[in-house]
């Protein structure tokens, strides 16, 4: 029964994964749309769960008056068909009503809406560009998936919920006690107005400062994260108390938040309370008062009084279901302004596959900023033919890592045009760009994963005896072997932690090369990508950049200039420029910029006869 009923909804279907709505309303419609039939069932049980609750209290009257009209001896026999139907509706009717809307709400809707909205909602960020995640908190984005999907669930079924219970239980007091008098419906329905003019002032004022504390929750979070995230540079410099500092911070803005909130729920909460004691107090008086001059049965008072204490007790619920659903709405209006952006770069529509055969590379009048106001790259061109391999040097800032970006476009360039094998890389898919390029960066980051998934990144549909051997040429295997993590896992199938955090510079660029070397890409990009390892094991390696190189077009970038001395070209920036280009021995004969950081390096960068 229950995987029946969990089944019924696939979290995994198939969506429209263009952008969310940016509006609140757009937003809820998207979502609830694809599961309507559900609410919409969960709808007509919550209708007969309420009918079911206002049919025992009338039972409660009219078990009153027949007592009252009727000998001992014939309540059985007069009224036992009666009694009977009571009797099934409390014992059978009820708990099958209750249960057929818990199977719907806790196993149908629950966990599959709720993971539908948030596999949907990452789905839909993931795709984001580069600039996108660099500009907030990777714990903070992540908090806003994980948040928006639960508190969209929770305020639709409360929604639900809530709206039967407050229709037809105000609407069929108000009838019941306007039929025995409609003088005994006055306290109910002056009860009712001044009731939903007290959540009208104070649940959007909540719901405002619950948007407000969501904000900074989610700060908070992205805050710790940030400091776990980054624990190695935090202890290497010692610097426990001013993260405790950061996030203290976060949290005195929280608190204040926090108490913001709850100084608005505790007078709500009084005023409610209020009107209910007077409720309870003016309908009991009034009843008693109108039986004493035969207006009233003695049903009547019972049913009235039991309605009032039913309605005051639910009127608690109400109000805080009313809390929150406005606090949850709250929660979703802030995750999806995280969310519901538009992407940065977009493929054009049906932009087709790069064909990368030869691997020509060409920029052509190239500008690009950053959006700066100062020039990065100017009108730039140059071209690398099929299978040269060239470095790229200059100072730190001079565009090196910019134009590599540029040629994955991690963003769009401001003019000019950037060609491989003739096809502008914005006018062809960013993931078929991509997969045709190798890339091993200065900073390697890992995944939180196996080593075998961590290499299999490059391609995941290699065997296992292909991960195997690009460990090897990676020069990986040996410490691989002796890997382990806390759960025992050993070799190929430990975990190395968040970015790599339980290996050492030089293993995680070389995973990262073993990555590369099974992706097998006709481009390669080697961004400092031997930075981290000693001399014994870089020359180690050479023999396998050498083969992973063959029949490549390479782009090398490297600071200590031995390492690209050999490429067949060396092209050298300055300050967004081409300033030189040549080989090794020709850009040192021209006596230019290229030598000039040459034999700094080579004599060292300190003068000990220096005065």
């Amino acid at each position: 029964m229950f995987r029946f009923f969990e089944s019924r909804i696939d979290p995994f279907r198939s969506h429209d994964d263009s952008m969310p709505p940016a509006t609140l309303l757009g937003f809820y419609r998207r979502y609830c749309l694809q599961i309507w039939p559900y609410l919409l069932v969960l709808m007509a049980i919550g209708l007969i769960v309420s009918l079911i609750e206002i049919a025992m209290l009338r039972y409660i009257g009219s078990i009153v008056d027949l007592l009252k009209s009727t000998s001992p001896s014939e309540i059985l026999a007069d009224y036992g068909p009666t009694f009977l139907w009571m009797g099934f509706v409390i014992v059978i009717a009820r708990p099958l009503a209750a249960l057929a809307h818990d199977l719907v709400n806790q196993q149908t809707i629950a966990p599959n809406f709720t993971n539908l909205i948030r596999w949907q909602t990452h789905h839909y960020v993931m795709r984001q560009s580069i600039t996108f995640f660099a500009n907030d908190f990777a714990g903070r984005i992540a908090s806003k998936i994980v948040q928006t999907g639960p508190a969209l669930r929770e305020s639709v079924v409360q929604v639900i919920d809530a709206l039967w219970f407050v229709t037809i239980f105000a609407g069929s007091a108000l009838v019941i006690f306007w039929s025995a008098d409609w003088r005994l419906a006055m306290p109910l329905l002056l009860w009712i107005i001044a009731y939903v003019a007290t959540l009208a002032w104070f649940v959007p004022r909540i719901r405002d400062r619950s948007t407000i504390m969501s904000e900074m929750r989610s700060q908070l979070t992205g805050r710790i994260v940030d400091s776990y995230t980054n624990v190695q540079t935090v202890k290497l410099f010692a610097h426990p108390e001013r993260e405790d500092d950061y996030a203290k911070e976060a949290l005195v803005e929280h608190t204040a938040a926090f108490k913001n909130e709850t100084r608005l729920i505790t007078a709500m909460n009084a005023t409610v309370s209020s009107l209910n004691g007077l409720l309870v107090m003016a309908t009991g008086t009034l009843a008693v008062w109108l039986w004493t001059f035969d207006a009233i049965t003695l049903g009547a008072i019972a049913v009235a009084a039991g309605l009032a204490i039913r309605i005051t007790n639910m009127s608690g619920w109400i109000m805080w279901v009313a809390v929150g659903i406005f606090e949850q709405m709250g929660t979703v209006q802030e995750g999806l302004e995280t969310i519901a952006r538009p992407y940065d770069l977009l493929d054009k529509p049906a932009a087709p596959p790069l064909v990368a055969k030869e691997g020509e590379i060409r920029f052509e009048n190239v500008r690009f900023h950053y959006g700066k106001a100062g020039g990065i790259i100017e009108d730039l061109s140059c071209t690398i033919n099929p299978g040269e391999k060239v470095g790229l040097v200059g100072r730190s800032g001079a565009g090196k890592s910019t134009l590599v970006n540029l040629l994955l476009r991690f963003y769009d360039v401001e003019a000019g045009r950037v060609l491989i094998d003739g096809q502008n890389v914005s006018d062809v898919s960013q993931d078929s760009l991509r997969q045709q390029i190798g890339l091993v960066t200065q900073d390697t980051s890992l995944l939180h994963r196996s080593v075998r998934d961590n290499i299999l990144y490059g391609r995941p549909d290699a065997s296992e005896a292909e991960v195997i051997a690009a460990a090897r040429q990676a020069h990986a295997d040996g410490f691989i072997e002796g890997l382990s993590d806390p759960r025992g896992r050993r070799g190929l199938d430990a975990h190395v932690g968040e970015r790599g955090v339980k290996l050492s510079g030089g293993q995680r660029q070389r995973i990262a090369i073993a990555r590369v070397l099974l992706k097998d890409a006709p481009i390669l990009i080697l961004d400092e990508a031997t930075s981290a390892l000693d001399s014994e094991v870089e020359a180690a390696i050479q023999e396998s950049f050498a083969r992973l190189m063959e029949n490549k077009t390479v782009i090398a970038i490297a600071h200590r200039l031995s390492t690209i001395a050999a490429m067949d070209r060396l092209i050298v920036l300055d300050q967004g420029h081409i300033v030189e280009t040549g080989s090794h021995e020709e850009l040192l004969h021209r006596n230019g910029l290229y030598a000039s950081l040459w034999h700094r390096q080579s004599g060292g960068f300190l003068d000990l006869h220096a005065n």
